[in-house]
C-alpha cells in the first residue's frame, strides 16, 4: 500500500458538531437578551435620608405616626382607588412642614415618591425609587416641578393640570395620586397634631 494511502487513513478526523446543536447554542444569547429586556431594575434616585435632609435643612425631626382610621379610609380609597393596605404611616413634621414617603403601583411595580407639604401646599415632590422598566421620565425635574405649589382641588384631584408623558401614562397617574394623598394626609395630621401627633386613637370598628 502506498505511503500516501496510509497517511490518509491514519490522519485523525476532527468531529463536527451537529448543525442543530450549533443553531441551539446561537439562540441562547438572543433568548437571554429577550428575557432581560422585560426585567425592571430598581433605580434609586434619592435616598430617603437625603430627601428628609433637604426637606428640613439637615435637621430631621423624629418620625411621627399617622393611624389610618376608619374615618380616613374612604378618603384614601377615593384618591387611590383602593385601600392603602397599612394600619399606620410614618411621617416627619415640624411647624407647618410635613414630609411623606409613599408608594403606589405604576404599571406593575411600586414607585416610591417623597412629598413635602407646607401649609396645605406641595413645596417639593421627588421620585426616590423607580422600579418599572418604562416611564422613568417621571423622575425628571421638568415633570416634578409641575407639583410645586399644588394644593387640593375639586373632588379628589389637584388644583392644577399635570401634563402627562408619552409612554408613561400609568406612572404619571400614580405620582399624581400620591401627590393628592400626601395633601390629604398632611391636612389630617395637622388637625390631629395639637392632641399629640402619632398617638393611637381610640379603637374603632373596621
Amino acid at each position: 500500500m502506498p505511503a500516501s494511502a496510509i497517511s490518509s487513513e491514519a490522519a485523525p478526523r476532527r468531529a463536527r458538531p451537529a448543525a442543530g446543536r450549533r443553531r441551539g447554542a446561537a439562540r441562547w444569547p438572543a433568548l437571554a437578551l429577550w428575557l432581560l429586556a422585560g426585567v425592571a431594575v430598581a433605580e434609586v434616585y434619592e435616598a430617603p435620608r437625603a430627601f428628609l435632609d433637604r426637606a428640613f435643612a439637615g435637621s430631621v425631626p423624629a418620625p411621627r405616626v399617622l393611624w389610618i382610621t376608619r374615618a380616613l379610609r374612604p378618603g384614601v380609597r377615593a384618591i387611590l382607588g383602593h385601600d392603602l393596605g397599612v394600619l399606620r404611616l410614618r411621617y416627619w413634621a415640624r411647624g407647618t412642614v410635613s414630609a411623606w414617603i409613599l408608594e403606589e403601583i405604576g404599571k406593575e411595580r411600586p414607585i416610591t415618591v417623597g412629598v413635602v407639604v407646607d401649609a396645605g401646599r406641595i413645596t417639593r415632590l421627588a421620585i426616590l425609587e423607580y422600579r418599572e422598566s418604562r416611564g422613568w421620565e417621571v423622575r425628571r425635574r421638568a415633570f416634578t416641578r409641575q407639583f410645586d405649589g399644588a394644593g387640593p382641588g375639586a373632588g379628589d384631584g389637584l388644583d392644577r393640570r399635570i401634563d402627562g408623558i408619552t409612554g408613561a401614562t400609568l406612572s404619571v397617574r400614580a405620582v399624581r395620586r400620591l401627590a393628592r394623598l400626601a395633601l390629604f394626609l398632611a391636612a389630617h395630621a395637622a388637625e390631629t397634631a395639637p392632641g399629640g401627633a402619632g398617638r393611637r386613637p381610640a379603637p374603632q370598628g373596621r
